[in-house]
Formats: C-alpha cells, sequence, structure tokens
C-alpha cells in the first residue's frame, strides 16, 4: 500500500506543474453554462415551457451540478498516457517490479482528480454563488449518503472504462476513434447535453440499464431528489453491477493484452 501512496504523491506534484492549464480549462469550460442559461431561459419563457418536472431554475441548478460532478470524476488525459504507456514501451518498468499496474494508474487518477477539483473550486464557486436562489438542498440525510455513494461509484465506473479503452492500445496504435466515439455516446447519453428524464420513457427504461447513465446523471438525479425510494434503490444496484462489470473488463483486458505484448521499446 506504501508504494502506491508514494504515486498518489507524485501524481500530486506532477498534476500541480500544470495547475493553471487546469484552472483556465475550468474557467473557459463555464462558458458552455452561458449557453445553457440562455437556451433554457428562452424555452422556460414559451407558454406550456415547463418539461417533466423542471422548472427553469431546477434546469440551471442540474447544469451546475453536471459542472461540479463532472470535475470529480470524469478522467483527464488518463487513456492517452495509458496508451502512450503500451505503445512506447514504458509499461515494461512495471511488468519486471512488483507493482499492479491498475493500483498505479488509480492512484494517479485520484490524485489527478483531487488537484483538479481544488484548482477548479474558485470559479464553480463563483458560479454557484451567482446561481444561490436556484440551489435547493436534499431534505433528506439519507440522501446525501446515497448521493455520495452514487458518485463514488460514477467516478470508479468511468476509471475503468477509460482504462479499458486505453488497452486497446494492445491492438491497436491509435485508440482516438474509439475515445470519441464512447465520449459521444457519454456525453449525450450520461446527462451532459440535457437531463436524461427529459427523454421519452421508453427511451429512459432502456437508458437505465446502460453505463452511460450511471456516469454523471445517477448521482445528480439523486442529489436533486428525482430518485427516490424504490426507483433510487434500483439504480443503485444497476450502478454496482456496472461497476463490477467494468472492473471485470478491465481486469479480463489487460490479461488478454499481456499475451498479445511485444514489449517493443521502453
Amino acid at each position: 500500500m506504501k508504494k502506491y501512496l508514494t504515486v498518489f504523491n507524485l501524481g500530486l506534484q506532477n498534476t500541480f506543474v500544470y495547475r493553471w492549464n487546469y484552472f483556465l480549462r475550468a474557467v473557459f469550460g463555464l462558458i458552455p453554462l452561458a449557453g445553457t442559461v440562455f437556451l433554457w431561459r428562452a424555452v422556460f419563457k414559451e407558454p406550456g415551457g415547463g418539461m417533466h418536472g423542471y422548472t427553469y431554475g431546477s434546469m440551471i441548478y442540474y447544469y451546475l451540478l453536471t459542472i461540479v460532478v463532472s470535475n470529480l470524476v470524469t478522467p483527464t488525459e488518463d487513456e492517452w498516457q495509458i496508451a502512450s504507456d503500451i505503445r512506447e514501451g514504458q509499461i515494461n518498468s512495471f511488468l519486471t517490479k512488483p507493482v499492479n499496474y491498475l493500483a498505479y494508474r488509480f492512484s494517479i487518477f485520484l490524485s489527478g482528480r483531487l488537484v483538479f477539483s481544488a484548482v477548479t473550486i474558485p470559479p464553480v464557486a463563483l458560479i454557484l454563488f451567482h446561481f444561490r436562489d436556484y440551489l435547493t438542498l436534499p431534505s433528506h440525510a439519507v440522501t446525501y449518503f446515497c448521493a455520495f455513494l452514487s458518485l463514488v461509484m460514477s467516478a470508479l465506473i468511468q476509471f475503468f472504462i477509460t482504462y479499458t479503452i486505453a488497452l486497446f492500445a494492445f491492438w491497436i496504435l491509435e485508440i482516438s476513434t474509439i475515445v470519441f466515439i464512447v465520449y459521444s455516446f457519454e456525453y449525450f447519453l450520461g446527462g451532459q447535453m440535457f437531463p436524461v428524464d427529459i427523454m421519452p420513457a421508453g427511451i429512459q427504461a432502456a437508458l437505465k440499464w446502460l453505463p452511460f447513465y450511471y456516469e454523471l446523471f445517477c448521482p445528480i438525479a439523486i442529489f436533486m431528489e428525482r430518485l427516490r425510494g424504490g426507483d433510487m434503490i434500483q439504480a443503485l444496484a444497476i450502478q454496482s453491477g456496472w461497476l463490477l462489470l467494468m472492473w471485470a473488463a478491465a481486469r479480463y483486458m489487460w490479461k488478454r493484452g499481456l499475451g498479445h505484448y511485444q514489449a517493443v521499446g521502453g
């Protein structure tokens, strides 16, 4: 465990080198929020503009939460770094040492999320303060716990998906096409573009069985108390299942990849 804490510490130091890059990315990442505010303001000003229980305020609150949750759980360039280790042979050094590469990358992921979240707190806090009239905290203590549990599982699912995709570098030189395809599905079906629960009921029912639903939307819906009772329990159970499945997929891809790896470079 000590060696992975050392890796975590090194990850913090390395990530702090790019703190201004993270800060500027966070600031300019808020620009789409302005467009979103204007869009939904126009929608809700129209007669009958409300939809599926959302008001203008709750819709803005939803997008504010997507910013916070995305900063906490979304990997930043991890897939490119892993693919680069494989492609350039840097992974050779891990194969000859008593280091679990999955645990090593997870330590880097945690340190990156910690620094990224800390650096982006000031601009996000200013945005939250500006829209403070739209913020509505959960009314039940159990909601906080379930939302936090879902948030942790969302981070793990995103990490394992990213890790699994990156391991395709064992077979192909360039993984960018796969990354962008998966990212497109995540953006559209995961709740970043719009809340999943404004879609038709049949589509919502199908999306609840896909992992994208649990990468971002699920913890937000729980925190906003749009998922309650039995629906919330079911969502957490399915999310747990996807977490175990993606962990198993990551281990399987690593094992199969090593059998194909030629140890060139490094």
